[in-house]
């Protein structure tokens, strides 16, 4: 939940060059990050993995306007529309990208290369037919904005309750690593090019609260250490972590939403 998804960064960054906000470099390089490589698999027209330069050009083509996110977990298929084959393949990876005017969607498959000490990431994006039908359950961003405020009043009490707000040195230790990276990436585009400041926000927020879910699961501090009080811990975030999954989706979907509405 801390890091951007690589979903959302090929949704964010692949909205921004349809509309042509960016150019298709320039995508490239956002979208691929910190790993060595990304290639689309199973393409229409294409017998072997392309580029994701190459990739994206032929899914304008190919009649896509926009993608969006799915961020997916058991019994919730967040922004997944059918059918179950991609549903599956998509919970399996717990995020995948739905194409809008043409119904293709990506799944990644990530992997790692290269010698001990040498080890690099590369992700390979399978392209499945999917069902033309809107997403599931995903929020404007006023409803996400509203829902993230009562989440995180919702999971700072539930914390407070627990004894585990947060203290403790790994607690510490995260907190500390989520401000250098928030610090570090000042100045840059947290979304992309042609996002409404909204959006921004809400992604934002979203990233805090999950900051402070994942806290909870990963922290062994205060008074909730046996076995049924972090099975409680969890059941009383999982709303709340619910929540800050929906935003996102919301965050990174907007600009497709927008170009709906007109």
């Amino acid at each position: 939940m801390l890091s951007e998804s690589r979903s959302g960064r090929l949704a964010a960054w692949g909205n921004a060059l349809l509309a042509g906000f960016v150019s298709p470099d320039d995508a490239v390089l956002a979208i691929v990050g910190e790993d060595a490589v990304h290639r689309v698999e199973g393409l229409p027209g294409e017998g072997v993995p392309v580029g994701l330069t190459l990739a994206l050009g032929r899914l304008r083509a190919l009649g896509v306007r926009g993608l969006r996110v799915a961020l997916p977990a058991p019994g919730h298929p967040l922004g997944l529309s059918g059918p179950p084959e991609f549903n599956a393949r998509a919970l399996e990876a717990e995020e995948a990208v739905v194409c809008h005017g043409a119904a293709f969607g990506l799944v990644p498959e990530v992997s790692e290369a290269g010698p001990a000490g040498d080890v690099h990431v590369e992700v390979v994006w399978h392209c499945l037919a999917v069902r033309e039908a809107p997403p599931a359950d995903v929020p404007s961003l006023g409803e996400a904005e509203r829902e993230l405020a009562e989440a995180l009043r919702e999971a700072t009490a539930v914390l407070s309750r627990m004894d585990v707000a947060g203290s403790g040195p790994v607690a510490e230790a995260a907190i500390d690593a989520y401000r250098a990276r928030s610090e570090a990436g000042r100045g840059r585009e947290v979304l992309a090019p042609g996002y409404p400041p909204r959006a921004v926000r809400v992604l934002e927020l979203a990233q805090r609260v999950g900051l402070l879910v994942s806290l909870a699961h990963g922290s062994g501090q205060g008074g909730a250490v046996s076995a049924s009080e972090m099975a409680a811990r969890g059941e009383a975030l999982r709303p709340v972590e619910r929540t800050a999954r929906r935003a996102q989706v919301a965050a990174y979907n907007s600009v497709v939403e927008q170009r709906e509405l007109g």
